[in-house]
């Protein structure tokens, strides 16, 4: 009796062993989800999992269940069928969403919301939000849309750059139920000669509006540089200049840490012009105190260089590397992910000064409104059809930093991914349970994409989890525009046959 207990205990224990850690159910796809559709996820509402789709002028949103079958489908009469749709952002409570829209009439660009329940229907009104009036016809979005962190503000503004030399800034921030709380317009004195660039915007959630102001020498490497606070109810900009001195920066990215009320910058850095990445720079500033309680840099150690290479030299190991994810820490400490991204085409080769800064990333619109596209949901961006560029995508470095900016740990995931025409499929995504970090990435095997997953525990340790479970033959992961819809799923679209369908993971 006791033995068969013992062998009921080892069979139970087996089970759990093997019961799959991750569940994955695909929807089907519509005759219209091809490879050309614009898509959003919007998020889980109500139970249900909305998906804003858009082709050929028109609208609308898919709802599934848990099962991802398709629940409805509906149209968006609301949105105008004839009129150039120009942008769409999600911003989810758990019962219902805002979808705030921007498209152009004639010679009038609109930025609208509407609130929209979990059967994908429209609650109440549609709200005119703000409105702009152009004397040509525009083809780039205008309107920036954010929130923050606890979802209490959401900010709309605009950025009038017809006089170079000094920008209107205009920008409207609400509340959770889209009431104004305060409307302002300034002005933002600029350099004329084309070398001075606003970036990086993020609100808090106290409401106040935080960015960079900074200028490239030759158009390269930042050599001075400011972030710029917007508070809730002010009409004017407080400026904190960067203590750049012999140090040159790269994209400067800012994180709020709005447990501690401070705001962390970071940056690569270079010690000389065009020369070799040599670490991160960081600023670290209180807003209770108004004081700055981090400026410094960190030198990568040889270690590091040698472990994030992949296949450049030692030297040059971090030359490829962009700064992807910044997570804050309640202890005030913070974690950087950095990715390895670069590409490759025939006759040419890839030099970061040429791509990241001939690139719109920080470059100035050559409309009368300025707008940066680190904010954008990927409009007009996909399916490029570079001919001959090769696009590569290899290691991913984590480093974790105490409130004192010191190093606690750092760790090299091994990836080399590519592809040609596009990158829809390559980079990563990350996925927080609470107690540790998911990397999620595509690896080519026997010329199927798998989708792998590393965890990352707050020690700093890494595991590679076992494959995936019910990944189907055919379907291909685009895990760079997958979106966190609950505390333990995620909706990843996919491409199978030349159409878009999405799948959703469950994390037990």
């Amino acid at each position: 009796m006791i033995r068969g207990n013992w062998i009921l205990v080892v069979l139970c224990l087996i089970a759990g062993m093997s019961a799959p850690a991750q569940k994955i159910v695909y929807s089907d796809y519509d005759k219209d989800d091809t490879r050309r559709l614009n898509f959003e996820i919007a998020g889980k509402i109500g139970g249900n999992f909305l998906i804003y789709k858009n082709i050929r002028n028109k609208n609308w949103i898919t709802v599934f269940d848990n099962n991802m079958q398709q629940l409805a489908k509906v149209e968006l009469d609301y949105v105008p069928a004839n009129d150039k749709m120009i942008n769409v952002d999600f911003f989810a409570y758990g019962d219902f969403c805002y979808m705030i829209y921007e498209y152009q009439k004639k010679s009038i660009i609109y930025c609208n919301a509407v609130k929209i329940d979990g059967n994908g229907g429209k609650i109440g009104d549609v709200m005119q939000l703000d409105t702009t009036h152009l004397g040509f016809a525009a083809n780039n979005k205008i309107y920036t849309v954010l929130s923050s962190e606890d979802k209490s503000k959401i900010i709309v503004f605009k950025i009038n750059s017809k006089n170079r030399r000094n920008f209107m800034i205009t920008t409207l921030l609400m509340d959770a139920q889209l009431s104004l709380l305060k409307k302002s317009r300034m002005a933002m004195a600029m350099e004329d000669r084309g070398d001075d660039y606003l970036n990086e915007f993020q609100l808090d959630n106290e409401g106040d509006l935080v960015f960079t102001k900074f200028n490239r020498v030759n158009s390269e490497s930042i050599g001075e540089a400011a972030f710029v606070i917007k508070y809730a109810q002010a009409d004017t900009f407080a400026f904190h200049r960067l203590n750049l001195e012999k140090t040159y920066l790269d994209e400067i990215r800012i994180k709020p840490d709005n447990y501690n009320k401070r705001y962390f910058l970071t940056s690569f850095f270079y010690k000389q012009r065009r020369g070799n990445t040599d670490g991160y720079y960081f600023y670290v500033w209180d807003k209770q105190t108004g004081q700055t309680v981090i400026e410094d840099t960190i030198t990568f150690s040889d270690e590091l260089r040698h472990e994030a290479k992949g296949n450049s030299g030692t030297r040059t190991a971090f030359n490829d590397y962009f700064i992807r994810n910044i997570v804050t820490r309640r202890d005030g400490g913070f974690i950087i992910g950095s990715e390895a991204f670069y590409t490759t085409s025939r006759g040419s080769a890839w030099n970061r000064w040429n791509y990241l800064y001939g690139s719109p990333y920080s470059t100035r619109s050559l409309d009368y409104y300025y707008y940066s596209p680190y904010y954008s949901n990927y409009w007009g961006s996909r399916w490029s059809d570079a001919g001959n560029v090769r696009y590569q995508a290899d290691n991913i470095v984590v480093t974790a930093f105490d409130k004192t900016g010191k190093l606690e740990w750092s760790n090299v995931i091994t990836k080399e991914q590519f592809d040609d025409q596009s990158d829809d499929l390559i980079s990563y995504k990350v996925m927080n349970t609470g107690e540790q970090v998911h990397v999620l990435f595509n690896i080519l095997e026997k010329r199927v994409q798998l989708l792998n997953d590393f965890s990352i525990y707050p020690d700093g340790r890494v595991n590679h989890n076992p494959t995936f479970r019910n990944l189907d033959k055919g379907y291909e992961f685009m895990i760079k525009y997958a979106k966190q819809v609950s505390a333990r799923q995620i909706i990843v679209p996919c491409l199978y046959r030349n159409f878009i369908c999405f799948a959703k993971i469950d994390y037990n």
